[in-house]
């Protein structure tokens, strides 16, 4: 046992050398080992950083768009459900349907068919010049009015309230595409236009006001259109007016207008003219 123990501790103490070394050696590697992972453990740290770090700029893009189509759903059950109140004199058996004929006039008198036949029968009945330039221009506004009306309605395509029933008159006339609503920039355009051009009165004032507010809730009481729909035709005709205003057709230009055009049609028929008399 002793003799072990010596050659135990020979051999160690022999070896002092080689273990001296291999405890450089392995000092060695653990620093290099330390160095070599100190890069990684500062990007990890980065990495982590990151991660917690304030939101991307595509994360706060998909959340303003989640704000914005949840404000736009939460704004449209809205308006469906005001204009289905609304509509108590969608049919007969509504809870208004016994006034439903008086709504219907009131209707009828924003269509644009009327408008069209008065505004031409008091051009053509005028006595002075003024009365026929403001027809005129009036006629040149409800042109402007269907156009552009037409033009909506086809980009949007919304379609009308599912409680909305037909007649004899809107089997003919209504449409099928609800926004935004004729009747309502109609009568807007047309209260704008009386108001500022024939209206002398403050009571005339009043009436043209009451008439244009009576047609447009006429078409939420009857269901033909949506709250939005009335909301935006009112603006709508609001500024068609400023419209109006801006390219005012007065008799000079009226008449410059057409003989420009009488001149470039008759140049036109001369050259066709010449043309086959040259062949």
């Amino acid at each position: 046992m002793n003799t072990r123990r010596n050659s135990c501790r020979g051999s160690i103490s022999g070896n002092s050398g080689t273990a001296t070394n291999c405890r450089y050696e392995m000092s060695t590697s653990t620093r290099h080992r330390s160095l070599s992972e100190g890069p990684v453990r500062r990007r990890g740290s980065n990495c982590a950083y990151s991660s917690f770090g304030p939101p991307s700029d595509d994360y706060s893009s998909s959340l303003k768009q989640t704000i914005f189509t949840i404000t736009l759903r939460f704004m449209l059950a809205i308006d469906l459900w005001l204009s289905k109140k609304l509509g108590v004199c969608a049919c007969e058996e509504s809870s208004w349907g016994g006034i439903r004929p008086l709504v219907r006039l009131v209707e009828i008198s924003g269509h644009g068919l009327p408008w069209f036949i008065g505004t031409l029968y008091s051009l053509l009945r005028g006595e002075t010049i003024v009365e026929q330039e403001i027809m005129l221009n009036l006629a040149f506004a409800l042109l402007l009015d269907l156009l552009l009306v037409r033009v909506v309605k086809r980009l949007v395509r919304r379609r009308n309230p599912p409680q909305s029933r037909s007649d004899i008159f809107s089997s003919f006339f209504v449409e099928r595409y609800s926004f935004p609503s004729g009747h309502a920039s109609r009568a807007a355009m047309c209260a704008r236009f009386i108001i500022v051009q024939l209206a002398d009165t403050t009571a005339m004032r009043v009436l043209v006001l009451g008439w244009a507010v009576l047609v447009s809730l006429s078409r939420l009481l009857l269901a033909r259109h949506y709250v939005t729909d009335v909301g935006f035709g009112l603006a709508m005709g609001y500024c068609q007016y400023s419209v109006v205003e801006k390219l005012w057709v007065t008799r000079d230009r009226l008449l410059d207008l057409l003989l420009m055009l009488l001149g470039r049609l008759a140049g036109r028929t001369c050259e066709i003219w010449m043309w086959e008399v040259s062949h």
